[in-house]
């Protein structure tokens, strides 16, 4: 498998895209992958640069096997945009500003996560920083099964 490059972005990068890296991540190591796949998460706004992830996220997390105490926030920048192979937003609205964001030559390549588990019949991963425990177990869910499938996806392109 050629070196391939995945960013996770959401809004602040302290509920959805850390939890996406950690996932992935896992995922990755599990599958014999981490020399070949580098993961990073990053928010498109400034509000909680250098600070970790929810403690809400990092509890539900860790109750599933993820380490996410090492990460902090910081925002996506256009040299993300341009570097990492795939730029992987969490909803419609983050994918826009990615858009925006982006080099003219990279515009398209923001897309957003849930395409790579479309059976699962959601297209964006809610936030759930203002909801309930519920909120965070969702969010996993969705990027457990988002994650598997980008990995099949990487497998196959080799």
């Amino acid at each position: 498998m050629k070196k391939t490059s995945v960013l996770f972005v959401c809004m602040g990068n302290i509920c959805r895209s850390p939890t996406a890296e950690a996932v992935f991540r896992q995922q990755v190591v599990n599958a014999g992958l981490a020399e070949q796949i580098h993961i990073d998460s990053a928010g498109t706004h400034a509000y909680h640069i250098g600070n970790p992830p929810d403690a809400r996220s990092m509890k539900a997390a860790s109750t599933r096997g993820y380490a996410m105490h090492m990460l902090r926030a910081r925002q996506v920048t256009t040299e993300d945009i341009a570097a990492f192979d795939f730029v992987l937003a969490m909803d419609e609205d983050n994918l826009a500003i990615l858009r925006r964001l982006a080099p003219p030559e990279h515009k398209d390549k923001p897309q957003l996560l849930m395409a790579y588990a479309a059976d699962y019949g959601m297209a964006s991963v809610p936030d759930p920083y203002y909801g309930g425990a519920q909120g965070f177990e969702q969010v996993l869910d969705m990027i457990e099964a988002a994650s598997a499938g980008l990995l099949t996806e990487l497998r196959q392109r080799g």
